[in-house]
């Protein structure tokens, strides 16, 4: 209920500042400061909550050498189909052009500036050395105030792995660990709070400074990026379906409750348990499903991920900034270790944007022109996430052979006695329906 009405108030705002802008140009370009506002409050939040949540997410899952094969597999797997991921959103980004449509839009650069959106140089990375030896912080405490995702990134990384290898007696800190992601989750809802005032400022001020007109490039970008999402489904998980030998369409109908919830709140927390539950039910092992859909919270958010890919190349053409095939491929590096720190909360991706885009020196006005459609967005790649994370389940429990087909197909029989959502696409068999029996439901 609390995901549902902030989905509405965002929409209320999207539609406010819409209409504020058209009618009231003048006063609208000053809503800009509550945008602004936002932003900072997200740039805030960067360090801290990646800090915490990507140590605590790689030292927790220091039972992978106990997991054996099952462990090995699902890295394998998530970093295969992340780096596809990756190249399906890169490839579409530079096929629309996204961001070519936003060239004539006249930003405040002092505006920006005082808001932190401006980066220190305009001058992107450009060479594996430059790359390298800037993901190395020389103090980690320098690397969170100046929000360098790729630091921290690099710092946690040798953090958890000393965690590992100190054990039991690294408890205290594991625990402290979860005390400050707990607290950072809290503190991220509490700030989301601010988004609909936050999109209502950056759409108004956007419409007051360009007019409607500006809603057809913000259309485009919304295009852009579910096609992508709709490509990578197809293309990528229905492989992973086939490998498995189960239906896209039999599995996307048994998750619609959860996929259906991720959709609307914008939050892959919200259909996590749901999504549990039908993957047991759907013929996954408990202990299959209990290892790889948590981790692939952490490991595995293709959605996210992809859509990251496609705002670096939006941001970039935003700024006028034409980066190379050799950039963009250090850029994929880059994202393959910046969205491992992403949770399952709404607007993370925006935090995870920023931070990325300032290891690469790129301006981050991009984020606040994003921001006022970032709902949407976030909805359509949440969806994907979950959807991304069931499969899966599927192919790993299929790779260790221990997937119950037997299971599945009574599961699927159950579904289309309920008729449903899909009910249209596989209508009930004549056979099936008949009347159940109190022990049957």
């Amino acid at each position: 209920m609390k995901h549902s009405k902030l989905t509405w108030m965002i929409f209320i705002a999207l539609l406010a500042g819409v209409v504020f802008g058209h009618f009231c140009p003048v006063y609208a370009v000053k809503m800009k400061v509550f945008a602004v506002i936002f932003l900072r409050m997200v740039k805030m939040i960067i360090a801290p909550l990646l800090f915490a949540t990507l140590v605590r997410g790689l030292a927790s899952h220091s039972d992978i050498k106990k997991l054996g094969k099952v462990g090995l597999k699902t890295i394998i797997y998530f970093e295969v189909v992340t780096t596809l991921a990756l190249i399906i959103g890169l490839t579409m980004g530079n096929l629309f052009n996204p961001g070519h449509s936003f060239g004539n839009i006249t930003a405040n650069p002092q505006l920006m500036k005082e808001a932190g959106l401006m980066a220190a140089t305009s001058a992107p990375m450009t060479s594996i050395s430059e790359i390298v030896y800037n993901i190395f912080p020389t103090s980690i405490v320098e690397a969170m105030a100046d929000g360098n995702l790729l630091q921290i990134v690099v710092f946690s990384i040798f953090f958890a792995i000393a965690i590992c290898a100190v054990g039991e007696k690294a408890k205290p800190v594991m625990n402290l660990l979860e005390s400050v992601s707990q607290v950072m989750f809290k503190f991220t809802e509490y700030v989301m709070y601010f988004a609909p005032l936050g999109i209502f400022g950056a759409i108004a001020s956007t419409v007051g400074m360009n007019g409607l007109s500006i809603l057809k490039n913000y259309f485009k970008v919304i295009f852009s990026l579910y096609t992508a999402l709709v490509v990578f489904v197809l293309l990528v998980l229905f492989i992973a379906c086939k490998y498995a030998r189960i239906s896209l369409r039999n599995l996307l109908r048994v998750i619609q409750e959860p996929a259906v919830l991720a959709f609307t709140t914008a939050s892959s927390e919200a259909a996590f348990p749901k999504a549990i539950d039908l993957m047991e039910r759907f013929g996954v092992p408990q202990n299959i499903v209990s290892f790889v859909m948590p981790t692939g919270y952490t490991f595995n958010l293709d959605g996210s991920t992809l859509y990251l890919a496609m705002a670096v190349i939006f941001c970039a053409q935003i700024n006028g900034l034409e980066l190379g095939i050799g950039q963009q491929i250090l850029m994929m590096l880059a994202l393959m270790l910046t969205s491992k720190g992403m949770a399952g909360v709404p607007r993370v991706a925006l935090i995870v944007l920023a931070g990325t885009l300032a290891s690469f020196h790129i301006p981050i006005i991009g984020v606040a022109i994003l921001l006022g459609i970032d709902q949407i967005l976030d909805m359509g790649r949440t969806t994907v996430n979950l959807i991304g994370n069931c499969v899966a389940t599927v192919v790993i429990a299929r790779w260790e052979n221990c997937f119950d087909y037997d299971k599945m197909n009574t599961y699927i029989q159950e579904c289309d006695k309920e008729g449903g959502f899909w009910s249209f696409i596989s209508p009930k068999p004549k056979e099936v329906e008949i009347t159940q029996t109190a022990e049957d439901k």
